[in-house]
């Protein structure tokens, strides 16, 4: 090959990349908004606000938690999926607005994997299941039992139709055999209060969900959904040591960008989040809530988050559960 093609082909080469170059070297150039598909003030908030607090001072620029909540978290994922590219908006997922709601929405306006590039796998809400006190079940054998004795006559709360407590009992149900009565309500709140009150028998809900009233004996825990035992909970067996397999049901959580942010920006905004979650007094803070940490980069979450997509697709689907 001649010098002149050489040189030539080096200036192509160059005008190519100089623009990804100039644009990871110039990231970020302004402040980074981190959208939270749910209102302020519950634990998946609180985790993206430790994030966020710490990024703007690692990172050179503040970094505002916007909360765009609706329609099951779509209408924030929506705008971060169909906004700007280059790094300066992001968002805080999970296992609904990132999977789920791909088949229980009829419009979510997004698509979950082709819209989106993955930023750094966060971990997990363990679903624990709580019955109120006076249920004669002190284990799941127990509760197997006390359900399979009289189908349908235990009823079983969780916050929504199609939501992860939901569906986390249609996976029970289905590993074990039995059936019980789905009562659904707004929020985790509301439920909390039925099964101390008494007028429901059981939740699959989300640990940080009912930590407080299991450490304060207002209702009963019989079982964690997830491989391990909590290190805030470790008196709750899980379910495999209750002789129940392939029934765990962890609510993850995820950061994600828009699927064309430039692979250098992606790859400095996912090392600065990665490099958050790693610090002692961050991961402190998030495992307080009763969150399992469980970090992974892009490469890492990528086969993971589609084996997820698939699991809960054939759970919905089995369920019977339509799109709204």
């Amino acid at each position: 090959m001649s010098l002149t093609r050489r040189s030539t082909l080096g200036l192509v080469a160059g005008a190519v990349f100089a623009p990804a170059i100039v644009r990871a070297q110039s990231y970020p150039s302004k402040p980074i908004t981190l959208v939270v598909p749910y209102p302020a003030g519950g634990p998946t908030d609180a985790i993206a606000r430790f994030v966020a607090q710490d990024l703007s001072t690692s990172i050179g620029q503040n970094v505002l938690v916007d909360n765009r909540a609706g329609a099951s978290g779509a209408v924030g994922t929506r705008a971060v999926a169909h906004g700007a590219a280059d790094g300066h908006t992001f968002i805080f997922g999970n296992n609904q607005t990132h999977g789920n709601n791909m088949f229980l929405l009829k419009d979510p306006g997004y698509d979950a994997v082709k819209d989106f590039a993955p930023v750094a796998g966060v971990g997990a809400f363990e679903h624990a299941f709580v019955v109120r006190n006076d249920l004669p079940a002190k284990t799941i054998k127990e509760l197997i039992a006390l359900a399979k004795a009289d189908p349908g006559k235990l009823n079983y709360g969780s916050t929504g139709v199609g939501s992860g407590s939901h569906l986390a009992m249609e996976l029970f149900m289905q590993r074990t055999g039995i059936k019980m009565t789905h009562v659904p309500f707004r929020g985790a709140a509301p439920l909390v209060q039925e099964i101390i009150g008494g007028r429901i028998d059981i939740a699959n809900s989300t640990l940080p969900s009912v930590l407080e009233q299991i450490n304060a004996g207002t209702l009963r825990a019989i079982a964690l959904a997830s491989p391990e035992r909590n290190p805030r909970a470790k008196d709750i067996p899980t379910l495999r040591e209750q002789g129940v397999s392939d029934a765990d049901a962890d609510s993850w959580a995820a950061f994600f960008a828009p699927a064309a942010t430039p692979a250098p920006v992606l790859d400095t905004l996912s090392k600065a989040v990665l490099a958050s979650l790693a610090k002692p007094a961050i991961a402190e803070q998030i495992l307080k809530l009763g969150f399992t940490l469980k970090i992974r980069d892009p490469a890492a979450f990528r086969p993971y988050h589609q084996q997820e997509i698939a699991t809960w697709e054939k759970i919905i689907r089995e369920a019977g559960v339509k799109p709204e």
